[in-house]
């Protein structure tokens, strides 16, 4: 958490819900997820709204088995974890690295394909709040140190007005059957559908340390 930032702090996050009267579920929602993302960023906030909406897209509730996937890995995929356990480690939460702000959610299904709803940032309906729109294009006129609490506050007031969404049919995944297959490098276990080459991904096309 960054410090010296009124808008980091939890007492201040919650008042500022107060005062700019954000309903419920959503003000719910919106405290939870700043408190597991450990700052109540930006993208994640208004990746609340999205969640929020998605579930009433697809008369869902969050104590429902859910799927998400997100299309960019910036504090987004932390929304529909904290409100509707779509996790990685459950396997109901999915993270491409596209870039796009957008989030596609779908219930539970036996069939090979599932509908679902894709809610997204709109480009155009995002112009109606200057502040969040030159945050959102990355404008070297937003400054997070001077316009944080008035960017959050427009969030607030902005909610799902700049949002857009569609129905979508999703593929889906069926948990795979494995064996257990020895890499011939590293000599640890790893799934055979995991294996690259001959090997483990982490001594070939994954591999992200060196050992010391």
């Amino acid at each position: 958490m960054e410090k010296g930032h009124a808008h980091h702090h939890t007492g201040d996050f919650d008042a500022r819900l107060t005062d700019c009267r954000v309903p419920e579920p959503v003000r719910t929602y919106l405290s939870r997820c700043a408190r597991f993302h450990s700052s109540p960023a930006p993208g994640l906030l208004i990746g609340a709204f999205m969640v929020d909406y998605a579930l009433e897209l697809l008369d869902a509730t969050t104590e429902e088995k859910l799927f998400a996937v997100c299309e960019t890995p910036k504090c987004l995929p932390d929304a529909p974890q904290v409100i509707a356990h779509s996790t990685t480690g459950n396997g109901r939460l999915k993270v491409l690295p596209i870039g796009r702000f957008a989030l596609t959610m779908n219930k539970a299904s036996d069939n090979p394909t599932a509908d679902g709803v894709r809610v997204f940032v709109d480009q155009d309906k995002i112009k109606q709040f200057p502040l969040i729109d030159i945050w959102f294009s990355n404008s070297p006129e937003f400054n997070k140190h001077t316009m944080g609490n008035d960017l959050q506050e427009q969030i607030f007031s902005a909610g799902r007005k700049i949002l857009s969404c569609e129905r979508v049919r999703v593929p889906v995944t069926f948990k795979e059957q494995w064996k257990p297959v020895t890499c011939p490098s590293c000599k640890e276990t790893v799934p055979d559908y995991m294996v690259v080459e001959g090997k483990c991904a982490a001594c070939g096309p994954m591999k992200y340390y060196a050992k010391i």
